[in-house]
């Protein structure tokens, strides 16, 4: 299992939000390259980057700090926030991205999704953003009340193969992960899958280390690391474990 620093970024800063709330906003780095090249000195074999202006907007929005982040870095990147169309995605794929994660439009556009999934194959991760069990989407401004198991069956007989599980109501909180979440997710997806929400301790990543889930590949996390409650180091070691 991998850990994913997560660098969110807002109007050009690595951000956090809590419970994705874009007006309950922590600013951590004037510039994202800084967080980036932080995760990576303490060890970080790749990273997770989301354009949260691109989310709200519905079209990438910050690819130039993507550029940087990439080039700068020699480590694999996967990004995601407002690809809802092959067009973006490509420019994320251009702009040094290793995977691209897409959200929305993977639920609301099936021909897009299925474009996507043929060209780029197992480049392409899903985002299943989630509170309470169903799905959200529109950079989790808009709440449905789809169960995400179902979701997930679909998308799988699409050919999709990588997953994003992020527990919205644990989001930012440093309240520890959302386990049953994790477990049921597990069940449902035929691939593989990283967990986010909630993580705040060593203990909460040995926690998801005793699911036992041969497909939660990855744990991504944010907060808890700007905050300094562990470093990228000691969370790869207990993931390593």
């Amino acid at each position: 299992m991998i850990l994913l620093p997560a660098i969110d970024i807002l109007e050009g800063k690595a951000v956090r939000l809590t419970r994705g709330e874009f007006d309950q906003r922590t600013v951590y780095d004037a510039d994202p390259l800084d967080a980036a090249r932080r995760w990576v000195q303490d060890g970080a074999r790749r990273l997770h980057v989301v354009d949260l202006d691109g989310a709200r907007s519905g079209a990438p929005v910050n690819l130039e700090h993507v550029r940087r982040i990439t080039s700068g870095l020699e480590v694999p990147v996967q990004v995601g926030g407002g690809l809802r169309t092959i067009e973006s995605v490509r420019e994320v794929m251009r702009a040094g991205a290793t995977r691209v994660v897409i959200g929305t439009a993977a639920y609301t556009d099936i021909d897009f999704l299925d474009e996507a999934v043929a060209e780029f194959e197992d480049h392409v991760v899903v985002s299943i953003d989630a509170r309470a069990g169903k799905l959200a989407g529109a950079g989790w401004t808009e709440q449905t009340e789809i169960p995400i198991d179902a979701v997930i069956e679909q998308l799988g007989a699409r050919g999709v193969q990588r997953y994003v599980y992020s527990s919205i109501d644990r989001d930012g909180t440093l309240e520890g992960p959302d386990l049953d979440g994790a477990r049921r997710v597990a069940e449902a997806v035929r691939g593989t899958y990283a967990y986010s929400g909630g993580v705040s301790t060593l203990e909460d990543l040995r926690a998801l280390v005793e699911l036992r889930q041969v497909n939660l590949r990855a744990v991504i996390v944010g907060k808890a690391l700007y905050e300094g409650r562990f470093t990228v180091a000691e969370a790869q070691a207990v993931l390593d474990e």
